[in-house]
């Protein structure tokens, strides 16, 4: 058996793949760590605390991750999280709706007042996973576009990993220095045209050093890439940084 620590380096939808393959090891892995995750989901839907101990919501959530495992299949174009969610929640709506069924009789005020708010859970929910899914769409669009346009900057993703600065007030001072050059359309211009930082105008407008700016330059032309194009997703990230 693979050791959690281990586990947690193997990508999410390959330890999927491998319950599918019959790892129970794994499988039983995956149920413990995303507890929360599974709280989460029913927590949403519920609008109130869940307790994995005593709510049977959680159960309910626990049961349909786990369905979700079997079920997944990366061809349907989302993250296995993104699919889990949406079948803990539908899961966590047929129990509320089965439960709401009272077998004493009632009116026909309460009948239609307990339909529509069995209805109005669903709406409600339906919306979000709909809302959810979009927006998991857009934002797969979004990265491929910002992608391609690093790309003419000769920048990259994983290059970009390696020169982000560590340090927290180093990563808000360059992207205040990415900002400064958004706002100013001389310098703005010049970064589209030679697809570099103009560090020698730069500097005198910053306070940093030069040698700072030389650093991160590749760091700055990422942030200022995200602070030029209509990023929605991507710039919700650098909201209060760096401003």
């Amino acid at each position: 058996m693979l050791a959690s620590s281990l586990l947690e380096e193997i990508p999410l939808e390959e330890m999927v793949e491998s319950v599918q393959n019959g790892d129970t090891n794994v499988q039983n892995y995956l149920l413990r760590a995303y507890q929360p995750f599974i709280a989460k989901c029913a927590s949403e839907v519920c609008k109130r605390y869940i307790d994995p101990k005593r709510d049977d919501e959680y159960s309910i959530g626990l049961s349909a991750f786990n369905e979700a495992i079997f079920s997944y299949s990366a061809t349907r174009g989302c993250s296995f999280l993104s699919f889990a969610k949406i079948v803990i929640k539908r899961k966590i709506i047929d129990y509320i709706r089965h439960n709401s069924r009272r077998p004493h009789s009632i009116s026909l005020d309460e009948k239609f007042d307990e339909e529509q708010a069995e209805n109005s859970i669903e709406v409600v929910v339906a919306k979000e996973v709909y809302q959810e899914e979009q927006d998991n769409i857009r934002r797969r669009e979004e990265i491929l576009e910002y992608k391609e346009k690093l790309s003419k900057y000769k920048l990259t993703f994983s290059e970009l990993t390696k020169v982000s600065p560590k340090h927290r007030d180093a990563r808000e001072s360059a992207v205040k220095v990415a900002r400064i050059l958004h706002e100013n359309r001389e310098l703005s211009e010049f970064v589209y045209e030679k697809k570099k930082l103009p560090i020698k105008d730069l500097v005198n407008k910053v306070e940093v050093s030069k040698k700072t700016l030389e650093r991160n330059r590749k760091f700055i032309l990422a942030i200022f890439i995200i602070l030029s194009e209509d990023y929605h997703y991507l710039k919700d990230y650098l909201k209060g940084v760096g401003e």
